[in-house]
């Protein structure tokens, strides 16, 4: 396979060595000097080794956000947060490339993919620049006797523990900082143990654009010690989580010490209608690339398809045609369109569901395999897969399977869709594909989710809200309602006779 290589200057080579974690302003081991591994999921080398944080040192990073938190990082005015933001963005936009290699070379997501999220990603950037002077309270008439003055001030809500996934580490990593760094608050940031190298070099890039230290901290580990330990720390005052939802649940648990702040981003069942009257050049592909792109690992995946009835079966044949023609490969090749699970773990977890599919009676229309020819053998490959014949009570109907596999199910009334596909606990996103705007409202107003798209899909906008309704969690990310998760509301009355 020949791949076309880009030159780009390389801040940060991804050639096996060992990365430190962020914090307090400096790189550093873990205490313990523990490490661990991180692979590429298309070809299963180790590209680098980082540090396997722990309690403590979950401690000092934290330490070093409330210290910041207090210290120099309060005295920044809006104006010069805005400079700063801005400044990253600029930075981001000067190192993207390398940016994009890491994304792709640590998690597997293909290169086009990952190159394409420039303009989202760098806009966020530039929105929370935005935004960072336009924060306000307001003032309030208020009713009580004398004269007395009332109003509003909105302020940080303080130090702030991340926890992103793997399956989109840059994005992800915007989406916890930019607000923090916009509103005044501080950050330590935990990468997943699968894809922890992409963070760490925008801590680099951070470090650069004159983040104070403590303001920002990148601390690597595994979920179940560093993550947990931030999640119930007494002096973190917010966890921003995006994950699944049981280990949501979890951080909800473990953030009763203090009641701090929680805003959850969790999984999703998504549905994705298409009724008779859609245009079905644009709704195939469209409703194909929801679950397929990144391999189905992603939140939003539209991996429930309802199909009205009288167009199902040739929709469902043009789908796996189309299934069938995508390029699977090394996502680093810029022709490949499908690239690999992320680990050894979500494939064995993935083809799980492929089987029980199978069993319980599902017809296999393409794919169901894992991949194992030439190139592809040293890698976590499963092809693109079409169920049709699912039933909403079977598990790949049911469950979020994070891999790429539709379930195809008729409907015969709008009602009933409406119906089906809010049959389920979650409640993150849906589809429509529909040319009547009159059924296009109808829908938009009675599914459940909190984003619901019509005629495409994977539309994010900085400006708009995204967050779920359900067990997908509460709290949004983008749009103004953002920055709200990172601020504190205070009431001051002063008399003034």
């Amino acid at each position: 396979m020949t791949i076309a290589q880009t030159p780009v200057s390389l801040r940060r080579p991804i050639d096996g060595r060992h990365r430190q974690m962020f914090v307090d302003g400096a790189w550093v081991d873990a205490r313990t000097g523990r490490t661990m591994e991180t692979r590429n999921p298309a070809t299963g080398a180790v590209i680098a080794t980082v540090p396997r944080s722990d309690r403590q040192d979950i401690e000092l990073a934290v330490a070093a956000a409330r210290k910041a938190f207090d210290g120099p990082w309060s005295r920044f005015k809006p104006y010069e947060r805005q400079v700063l933001l801005l400044k990253i963005a600029d930075l981001f936009e000067k190192h993207w490339e390398e940016i994009s290699r890491s994304d792709t070379t640590d998690m597997g997501m293909p290169i086009v993919r990952t190159r394409a999220n420039r303009n989202r990603v760098i806009g966020m950037l530039r929105y929370y620049a935005g935004m960072a002077t336009s924060l306000h309270g307001e003032t309030i008439e208020n009713s009580l006797p004398g004269e007395i003055v009332s109003f509003t001030r909105k302020e940080p809500v303080g130090v702030v523990g991340a926890i992103i996934p793997w399956n989109a580490p840059t994005a992800a990593s915007i989406w916890k900082i930019g607000p923090a760094l916009a509103t005044g608050c501080t950050v330590v940031l935990k990468p997943s143990e699968e894809a922890p190298l992409t963070p760490l070099l925008i801590a680099d890039i951070m470090n650069e654009a004159g983040v104070p230290p403590g303001v920002v901290n990148i601390v690597t580990g595994t979920g179940a010690e560093a993550g947990a330990a931030l999640a119930e720390h007494m002096g973190v005052d917010k966890i921003v989580f995006t994950g699944s939802t049981a280990t949501g649940q979890s951080i909800v648990r473990a953030s009763a010490g203090n009641l701090k702040r929680v805003s959850l981003e969790l999984g999703g069942k998504s549905p994705v209608i298409v009724c008779a009257d859609a245009d079905l050049d644009r709704a195939v592909p469209v409703a194909a690339m929801s679950v397929f792109a990144n391999s189905g690992q992603i939140c939003i995946a539209g991996s429930r398809l309802f199909v009205e009835r009288s167009i199902h079966d040739e929709f469902v044949e043009r789908l796996a045609a189309y299934a069938k023609g995508l390029k699977i490969g090394d996502g680093i090749d810029p022709a490949t369109e499908i690239g690999p699970l992320v680990s050894e773990k979500q494939l064995l977890r993935v083809t799980d569901y492929l089987e029980a599919g199978t069993a319980e009676g599902a017809t296999l229309v393409t794919g169901g395999t894992r991949l194992v020819e030439g190139a592809l053998a040293a890698g976590n490959f499963v092809a693109p897969t079409v169920f049709a014949g699912v039933s909403d009570d079977m598990r790949i109907a049911r469950e979020e399977i994070f891999g790429p596999v539709i379930s195809a199910l008729p409907f015969d009334t709008l009602d009933e869709a409406i119906e089906r596909a809010n049959n389920t606990p979650y409640g993150l996103a849906a589809g429509v594909f529909t040319q009547n705007v009159a059924t296009a409202h109808q829908l938009a107003r009675k599914i459940r989710a909190g984003s619901v798209w019509v005629n495409t899909y994977h539309a994010i906008d900085p400006a708009v809200p995204f967050g779920g309704y359900k067990m997908s969690g509460y709290g949004r990310e983008g749009g103004a309602e953002h920055l709200d998760e990172y601020l504190n509301t205070k009431g001051v009355f002063i008399k003034i006779d």
